[in-house]
């Protein structure tokens, strides 16, 4: 864009919000922000890495491109709260399966269920879960459940934990008192884990993502073999989980 007009910082950052969006999901690379926008190379560089570190632009290191971030969500939000979830975390979500090497997965509440909203798998991966994208999986024992049900209204956690709660293994929670104090838990910690509570051998690190409204929209989480917690600590699989999930939500 050329209008004969000096412009200023912020409405060369706007150029460059406007290109990208303006782009769809797919996003923009770097070469054609510089092409849309007709802006230097290092003005367009310093102000995408400016909007990037704020969450207004976030980057897909598969693709190479900038697409919409969270932060610009949360900016639009009282004009258009219909943003797209998955979209919007997928980076995220891939960011974290190259991280940690293990299953990742976002999941969304539906009523007293939630559902898988999407999911990264490793390339190599050996063992398939059954954690398929559109599928329920129930709240009170696994991680992103708990998650999802503890930063629910009080009365759907009474309601839901005095319910007869199904039992899957040895470790599933089935007492409402117990499940209560679990999600107490989950609010104070930022995190929530599945100790072979649904699935026999296997393990899930699970934490909230937050909206505009700085509402829990959704959960993020890794699932691993239990043998991992038995040879090393899983404080690695935690805080990747915490990390990544804060910055989909454009809180770091």
């Amino acid at each position: 864009m050329s209008t004969g007009v000096e412009m200023g910082s912020v409405t060369k950052a706007f150029e460059i919000v406007k290109a990208v969006t303006d782009a769809g999901s797919g996003g923009l690379t770097f070469t054609r922000i510089i092409q849309q926008t007709g802006l230097p190379k290092a003005t367009a560089h310093r102000l995408v890495h400016e909007l990037s570190d704020i969450s207004v632009l976030s980057f897909d290191a598969g693709t190479r491109c900038y697409r919409g971030g969270l932060m610009l969500a949360r900016l639009s939000a009282k004009v258009s709260v219909d943003y797209d979830l998955c979209s919007i975390v997928r980076p995220h979500l891939e960011a974290l399966q190259r991280e940690t090497g293990h299953v990742a997965t976002l999941g969304v509440r539906n009523h007293n269920d939630g559902v898988y909203a999407d999911k990264i798998e490793p390339n190599d991966v050996r063992i398939r879960l059954h954690s398929m994208v559109g599928k329920n999986f129930p709240l009170h024992c696994t991680a992103m459940g708990k998650v999802l049900l503890a930063y629910a209204s009080s009365e759907d956690v009474r309601r839901i934990s005095k319910r007869q709660l199904t039992n899957y293994t040895k470790h599933t929670i089935t007492d409402g008192k117990l499940l209560r104090g679990e999600l107490s838990r989950v609010r104070e910690e930022g995190y929530a884990l599945d100790r072979e509570e649904i699935t026999r051998g296997f393990m899930c690190v699970a934490a909230p993502i937050y909206d505009a409204q700085n509402e829990v929209t959704g959960a993020m989480s890794c699932t691993f073999p239990s043998y991992i917690s038995v040879e090393r600590s899983i404080r690695h699989e935690i805080e990747a989980v915490i990390r990544h999930a804060k910055a989909a939500s454009g809180l770091i």
